[in-house]
């Protein structure tokens, strides 16, 4: 796996704050798309002992269901998840039942998983990514006040866009039609998100390389 550079400066705010804590941290990771959330949950789970990595993609609303609501060329916007089953499942793990199931999301399928990611009540971090973990509106509102910890994970746009043009090109669209989405969705999305950097306790920043 590869190691984020943003790691250790992560991990020098987040140990001591961890140790003060009695019982189950719920750490966020906010960000824009690409900016490399998935990648640092994902290696936080691994340093922090008894720590899982929640993704909040697990809560995609399915592509049958976007295309019955017409928002099929707006995946990935804040109207595109089940906002409400996520505040529901933050909730479950904040009160530590004994066992919680969360969903991942594929990108080979481009669909939800449901009951992946087991995550007992012996975790001491729960390390939750997303775009819009920091939202203040509708049901994402009740997010923040879940996360006993929020990180704001920002990325140069010309490493992201990169990465989210060859995202496309793996799901198979070409290259016109690639970049059209990162600009007309993933980067309308990414102006959004950057609105709720604010909201966050710790701004992180990728270096370009």
């Amino acid at each position: 796996m590869r190691r984020p550079d943003v790691l250790s400066e992560a991990l020098e705010v987040i140990k001591p704050f961890v140790r003060q804590q009695e019982g189950r941290t719920i750490i966020g990771i906010c960000g824009p798309p690409a900016a490399g959330k998935s990648t640092l949950s994902t290696a936080l789970a691994a340093a922090l002992d008894g720590s899982v990595a929640v993704p909040m993609d697990g809560f995609h609303l399915s592509n049958a269901e976007l295309d019955r609501l017409g928002l099929a060329d707006r995946k990935g916007a804040p109207e595109t998840f089940d906002a409400a089953g996520f505040v529901h499942l933050l909730r479950r793990l904040r009160a530590g039942e004994e066992l919680v199931y969360a969903p991942s999301y594929s990108r080979t399928l481009h669909e939800s998983i449901g009951g992946v990611i087991p995550v007992p009540a012996t975790t001491r971090v729960v390390v939750v990514e997303g775009n819009y973990l920091l939202l203040d509106e509708g049901p994402w509102a009740a997010v923040r006040d879940l996360l006993d910890l929020a990180l704001y994970l920002d990325a140069p746009d010309d490493l992201r866009q990169d990465s989210l043009v060859r995202r496309q090109l793996a799901k198979g669209l070409d290259l016109h039609d690639a970049h059209d989405w990162v600009e007309r969705s993933d980067e309308r999305n990414a102006t959004v998100i950057a609105g709720t950097r604010n909201r966050a306790d710790l701004i992180l920043t990728r270096s370009a390389s």
